[in-house]
């Protein structure tokens, strides 16, 4: 099968296999997924602040 007619997924899957990818492909993934991990590390610190409004705003 020729490189060309291999059907590549535009995103990443968890657990997708990577026997077809190419370095540049692998590494492209890699920062698709290093920027995913960022984002919702700040997802995470947005709704710890909230949480934490929340507790200061109940306290007596």
């Amino acid at each position: 099968m020729d490189e060309e007619q291999i059907k590549r997924p535009a995103s990443h899957e968890v657990g997708m296999r990577l026997d077809t990818l190419s370095v540049v492909e692998l590494e492209e993934r890699i920062a698709l997924l290093e920027a995913e991990i960022a984002r919702l590390r700040v997802a995470i610190e947005a709704k710890d602040q909230s949480r934490r409004a929340a507790e200061s705003a109940f306290k007596f």
